[in-house]
């Protein structure tokens, strides 16, 4: 029997298989959602990014009718509650949002009980937030171009802040180092607070913090701001200049925030839940909320932020290879 005899009969009967599938997983994405949807945030309660994520699930829930119930899963650097979705049912019904941190940890961690690229199916990247470059009241420094001058006058003694290592802030840090070619120190501390106070009382030399850590302890004067790391002026901070105007032609930085399911989902029902985001992200309330906390909303294609996701792990490769291995 030759080959093409042997196998003959076997592409009519998958063509009849998915003629029957194929009403049903039109049905189970028409039908999308009629139960409860799980909103998986890798950060503790109250975090900047658990703020983002019950904004934008209260906004599902309002447009589905239906609940989308943030469940929150801190641990191992967001690797706990990434796991879990990794192996929940491919379904639409298990929602993970992630951050710039869990392409860090691509890179960071050996072994990981889930592939970030490969376990996933990308929805959107919801939104991206730009930090700003603050110094102590009291540094010498009123531009970053001064702190760039004062930095090398000083090589090894001025030290950078960060919520911890592998964090945004100290992505941004340790990218503004490098790019100016800075002998600084890395301090990490626990979390954002911490790094913030030490910044205020002269402790550390710089922080690049998210916005809405310390918009009001600049409008005090307990801390200076030098400048926003977006590559353009914010519309809501349209007076404060960008790094790069600054002193420091060249840098950008923002952290990016993204809504991912597990991998196999039926994609007319991420198609779905996609729509439904950028509905969300185009309600006026949804978007000063954004606007309030720092945060720049995005909506892009499915496409496009998985492709910014593999980029984002590359980029950040050469960083986190010189980071200690997490135990």
């Amino acid at each position: 029997m030759s080959r093409i005899s042997r196998y003959a009969g076997v592409l009519p009967r998958l063509t009849c298989l998915l003629a029957l599938l194929l009403p049903a997983i039109a049905a189970q994405a028409q039908n999308y959602p009629n139960k409860v949807v799980r909103y998986i945030i890798t950060d503790a309660a109250g975090a900047g990014t658990d703020v983002l994520g019950r904004i934008i699930a209260e906004g599902l829930s309002n447009l589905y009718g239906q609940q989308v119930i943030v469940d929150n899963r801190p641990g191992a650097g967001g690797n706990l509650g990434a796991d879990l979705a990794a192996h929940a049912p491919a379904d639409g019904y298990t929602m993970l949002q992630i951050a710039t941190t869990h392409a860090v940890n691509a890179t960071l961690y050996k072994t990981l009980g889930y592939d970030l690229v490969r376990d996933f199916t990308p929805v959107a990247q919801i939104a991206s937030g730009p930090s700003i470059m603050v110094v102590p009241a009291t540094s010498p420094a009123k531009t970053v171009g001064e702190f760039v001058k004062y930095a090398k006058s000083k090589a090894g003694e001025l030290t950078y802040a960060s919520a911890g290592s592998g964090t945004c802030s100290f992505l941004a840090g340790e990218l503004f180092r490098r790019q100016m070619g800075l002998d600084m120190t890395h301090i990490a501390y626990k979390g954002g607070p911490p790094a913030v106070t030490a910044v205020m009382s002269g402790e550390v030399s710089v922080y690049f913090a998210p916005l809405s850590a310390v918009m009001q302890q600049i409008g005090q004067g307990r801390l200076r701001a030098l400048g926003v790391t977006s590559l353009q002026r914010l519309s809501f901070l349209p007076d404060q200049p960008t790094v790069a105007e600054n002193g420091a032609p060249g840098y950008q930085f923002s952290c990016w925030y993204g809504l991912m399911v597990p991998a196999k989902t039926p994609p007319a029902v991420v198609e779905t839940i996609h729509a439904s985001l950028l509905k969300v992200l185009a309600t006026p309330a949804v978007q000063k909320k954004l606007t309030d906390l720092g945060y720049i909303a995005v909506g892009d294609k499915p496409a496009a932020f998985g492709a910014h996701i593999k980029a984002q792990i590359e980029a950040i490769r050469p960083i986190a290879k010189d980071l200690p291995q997490p135990q």
